[in-house]
């Protein structure tokens, strides 16, 4: 069965040295990382994060542009609750580090056809929407739809999200029938079907699967629990921008006594038998462990180790996206925090990226306005753009971004001017790209920020797990490992690798 993740304890802050163990050394000071620290030094455990940036957030980046604070990595924040969870663990709270936004609409959705459907997270304000859009009957299924969602959530949540699965034998328990049961596995495209037939509602319930890296007709239906996050649990927005999630949990982490090391690449790992007995920085330091956490990438945390892992088949990994930081001297009405602007095309672009390796020929884009909710992330009468688009990562498609990206870089813009943000290219101030050749160059496998796919042999425990065969004291975090690719399950990750640090090290010291 999977294990019970145990409560977080009472804040316990001794001084270094005095918990009679060695220090635990977490790489990366990304979110999963911060949350394993803040719920290791609350079971009383030394810790110390090392990091090779000068900033806390990991794959949740920044870059400052000519006055414009530009966040690089995931701009949708959900389930803040788990940020409570991770800061609770030493006695501090969301509300004592962050001022989140929750955000009214959570998305806008723009069709071809010129329609717009505004996204709320509210149950009786959506139901509204929907029928002055689509009618009273589509209105009632979406309600339908919202209860099946939260079913589906809060099975998945107790049972496959915030668990530790030690084989597929644990599957085999009581909520996986009642999922099976409520159609979990069967595909995301009809179960949504089953509950909306406008087309539009079926793209707003589905899209999200291409976070976790599979198109919607070939996806889980579990996978709806992404949608749950997004169109019900409620979407936020920190004042002073995503990079402010980071800095909120390693402000926590120093406060309560741990040590957090910008500016420090580890190179190596030293061994002890199977035992990690130091982390080794390129500057040559040697930071002696009990234990260690490892949140890189996957290849790279395997690198270090000096381990492969075997698999029946080879790994899958999601696709990429291009992303589009523009900084401008206007703003546009149609436009709101979160907007998703789709194409004409649907089925046919899931072909293009995941099967064809190729852009999409008409393209369905997320804009992200943070200036709308916090202005002061921009100039005085500046706005800040972040246009993310799907692409193929460098396995599945061979194109040279290099060449390839500045004119993808305009097509891009071309296809926004043409929905309505007239004059884009002519405000822009400041700007940067990145594509999936950028994120290699970060040292992120093919080129992808979103890690390996959740295809049923990567879901569950079916995915790469957060030990690691031939190593008795070292634990993996991240995207790439258990329960998957996202903010809300990165912090989890985090706690069940400090869980299973506790688990290996005798409860609270």
């Amino acid at each position: 069965m999977p294990e019970e993740i145990p409560e977080p304890s009472a804040p316990h802050r001794p001084g270094p040295g005095s918990r009679g163990r060695g220090p635990v050394v977490v790489v990366g000071a990304g979110l999963s990382g911060l949350a394993c620290a803040l719920h290791l030094l609350g079971a009383g455990r030394e810790v110390v994060v090392v990091e090779r940036e000068a900033h806390p957030g990991g794959r949740a980046g920044r870059l400052d542009l000519d006055g414009f604070q530009i966040d690089t990595g995931p701009t949708v924040l959900t389930m803040p609750e788990l940020l409570d969870e991770a800061l609770g663990a030493v006695g501090e709270t969301v509300a004592d580090r962050l001022d989140l936004v929750p955000l009214s609409p959570a998305y806008r959705a723009s069709f071809a056809d010129g329609s717009v459907i505004d996204v709320h997270t509210e149950r009786e304000a959506m139901a509204a929407e929907v029928a002055r859009v689509a009618g009273q009957r589509e209105a009632d299924g979406y309600l339908r739809l919202r209860d099946w969602l939260t079913r589906l959530y809060r099975v998945e949540m107790r049972s496959f999200i915030d668990a530790r699965f030690r084989s597929p034998l644990d599957l085999v328990r009581p909520d996986l029938f009642r999922l099976a049961a409520m159609g979990g596995f069967g595909r995301l495209a009809p179960a949504v079907g089953r509950h909306v037939r406008d087309e539009r509602l079926r793209r707003i319930f589905s899209f999200q699967s291409l976070y976790a890296g599979v198109a919607p007709e070939s996806a889980l239906a579990a996978y709806a629990v992404i949608a749950y996050m997004d169109t019900v649990a409620g979407v936020y927005f920190p004042r002073g921008g995503m990079r402010a999630l980071g800095d909120a949990l390693a402000g926590a982490v120093t406060k309560a006594g741990g040590a957090v090391r910008y500016g420090q690449e580890v190179a190596r790992l030293e061994r002890a038998g199977d035992r990690v007995s130091a982390v080794v920085t390129a500057d040559g330091e040697r930071l002696a462990c009990d234990q260690v956490v490892l949140t890189a990438d996957l290849p790279a945390a395997h690198r270090l180790l000096g381990h492969t892992p075997r698999r029946p088949v080879a790994a899958r990994y999601s696709p990429s996206a291009v992303v589009l930081h523009l900084g401008t001297d206007r703003t546009w009405e149609r436009l709101g925090h979160h907007t998703i602007s789709f194409g004409a095309a649907w089925q046919r672009t899931f072909t293009e990226i995941i099967r064809e390796g190729r852009t999409m020929s008409d393209p369905s884009l997320l804009v992200t306005q943070p200036t709308l909710t916090d202005p002061s992330l921009a100039p005085e009468g500046r706005h800040l753009l972040y246009v993310l688009a799907p692409a193929p990562n460098l396995a599945a498609g061979r194109i040279d971004w290099d060449r390839e990206g500045p004119r993808y870089r305009d097509r891009l813009v071309g296809t926004l001017e043409e929905r309505g943000l007239e004059g884009l290219d002519a405000s822009v101030r400041a700007e940067h790209l990145v594509t999936p050749a950028d994120w290699a160059r970060q040292g992120l496998a093919h080129g992808t920020p979103f890690s390996l796919s959740h295809t049923f042999a990567q879901t569950g425990p079916f995915r790469p797990r957060n030990t690691v065969p031939g190593t008795s004291n070292a634990v993996l975090a991240g995207c790439g490992t258990t329960p998957g690719v996202g903010v809300p399950t990165v912090l989890i990750s985090g706690k069940l690798a400090a869980a299973e640090v506790v688990r290996r090290t005798g409860g609270v010291g």
